[in-house]
């Protein structure tokens, strides 16, 4: 599997910027975002440092978005798609995101009781959920490790990154890559 392009976490491009409100249809003069202070103190709470472009999106454009991505909208910086579930366990988002390749367990050869184990921390460690596709289909922006500012989908079957380097999808890495694909209307796995 091909190794993480890197993706500009550290600086927002005010261009990237006006094309995310632009693809999200945010007209609201920044209503909708959840400001500077709401950003450090979500970043303080959980000792963390979210990715740019996401973290100026967050603070300066909207907290979530009915028009999408995924399907059903993006969800709040502090919030969890309503298909979640409630006995999830504690979600730790200073805690290393664990994976930088693709993982289908359902095709996994070890028996269940070793994959069991290290399912969780791949749905709860070091990833923020930006939204679901349904079906039990989330997308995460990871915000900890060496894909720190990569997409991944997780699913019940397994967890794979989005970008064209991982073989799954045409798009570029990383949340503008994600929003410009999805505005674009590519189907998400659109690879050959």
């Amino acid at each position: 599997m091909a190794h993480s392009a890197p993706v500009n976490t550290d600086h927002a491009d005010p261009d990237h910027l006006a094309e995310l409100r632009a693809a999200l249809q945010v007209d609201d003069a920044g209503e909708s975002a959840l400001g500077w202070a709401g950003v450090y103190a979500f970043e303080a709470e959980h000792g963390i440092v979210l990715p740019e472009p996401y973290r100026s999106f967050v603070a300066e454009i909207t907290d979530g978005s009915f028009s999408g991505p995924p399907d059903f909208g993006l969800v709040g910086l502090a919030e969890m798609p309503e298909d979640w579930g409630d006995s999830r366990p504690v979600r730790d988002l200073s805690a290393t995101f664990p994976l930088t390749r693709a993982w289908l367990w359902e095709e996994d050869p070890r028996p269940y009781a070793e994959i069991q184990p290290l399912l969780d921390p791949v749905f709860d460690h070091g990833s923020i959920v930006l939204g679901t596709d349904g079906c039990g289909m989330y997308w995460h922006l990871v915000v900890t490790g060496p894909h720190r500012g990569h997409i991944w989908n997780i699913s019940g079957e397994g967890a794979v990154p989005f970008g064209r380097e991982f073989g799954h999808t045409t798009g570029t890495s990383g949340f503008l890559g994600w929003v410009r694909h999805w505005a674009a209307g590519e189907p998400w796995f659109d690879a050959a």
